[in-house]
């Protein structure tokens, strides 16, 4: 493909895509009170005395406050934007693979499609992950407001949070995954790995305590204990892994052949593949045999 329909294919892939969004976004929209309550819910759950008495309408349903007028559409929005991305994640997944998938070989298809699968299945277990730990959370930073002072959160920034707070940990959960792929491609090995494993660590716990939003140790460590579990698990692959290269280069022969050497080339010219098709649509007089086409 030339490189204008390479343009035109991409083009064609995301406007797809973003009809997927939409539509997801539309049923999002449609079912609305259903997420929001689904979100609500870990803030909700807190009694009374944590959260406040304005927290709670005459009939003692939980509420969220808004501070302006346009916060009810831009809050609709918002939320209908983030649920019908979820929503649509397989579609434009799908769109965005078919755009790629032409220029990979078998192989790297396999490959590709098993870390799309994996690295869904992580976000989603991220997510999920901080979704259960969301009522400790607040729980424990409400309460640190003191006598005297009551709570009042508005709906805008308590969404934002919890948005920000369930995307922090699925991102969170894929980082072990890349060390997985790198290993698999050759630019990460085991001796590696297994030599910055107490810098892995740390740095599991750093990043842990900044790319969650809340302050309390509690939810830090029910990100950082699941990662460092993740990426155990990835040093362990990347040892399998390398072993298995290790004799599939000793059996081919290039266990001793020094990794700036160049490999050897067949100059030979090779037979063509000349599809059925292909000569069909040429006219009789200029057809080649297939035995003639050589490169």
């Amino acid at each position: 493909m030339s490189l204008i329909a390479h343009l035109r294919e991409l083009r064609n892939r995301v406007g797809l895509a973003l009809i997927g969004i939409a539509v997801g976004m539309v049923v999002a929209f449609i079912f609305y009170d259903q997420i929001l309550a689904f979100l609500k819910a870990p803030y909700c759950n807190l009694d009374t005395d944590v959260r406040g008495s304005l927290s709670e309408d005459q009939n003692g349903n939980c509420t969220l406050l808004i501070f302006d007028v346009l916060s009810n559409l831009t809050l609709r929005l918002k939320v209908s934007l983030i649920a019908g991305l979820v929503l649509s994640a397989p579609w434009w997944l799908y769109q965005l693979w078919s755009f790629v998938t032409p220029g990979l070989k078998r192989n790297e298809r396999r490959y590709a499609l098993t870390f799309v699968a994996a690295s869904s299945l992580l976000f989603a277990a991220g997510s999920a992950l901080a979704y259960v730990t969301l009522s400790n959370g607040l729980k424990l930073l409400l309460g640190l407001s003191g006598e005297g002072i009551q709570p009042v959160l508005g709906a805008t920034e308590y969404l934002g949070f919890v948005t920000q707070l369930l995307l922090a940990f699925g991102i969170a959960f894929e980082v072990p995954l890349l060390g997985v792929m790198l290993n698999i491609v050759g630019i990460l090995s085991y001796a590696v790995l297994k030599k910055s494993r107490r810098w892995l660590l740390f740095l599991t716990f750093l990043l842990a305590a900044l790319i969650t939003p809340t302050t309390d140790p509690f939810t830090m460590l029910a990100l950082a204990i699941p990662m460092c579990i993740l990426f155990e698990l990835a040093i362990q692959f990347a040892r399998i892994n390398d072993k298995r290269r290790a004799r599939r280069d000793a059996a081919a022969g290039w266990d001793d052949v020094d990794d700036d050497e160049a490999s050897p080339l067949d100059a030979r010219p090779s037979t063509l593949d000349v599809r059925p098709s292909a000569l069909e649509a040429e006219p009789a007089g200029e057809r080649a045999e297939p035995s003639d086409a050589k490169t």
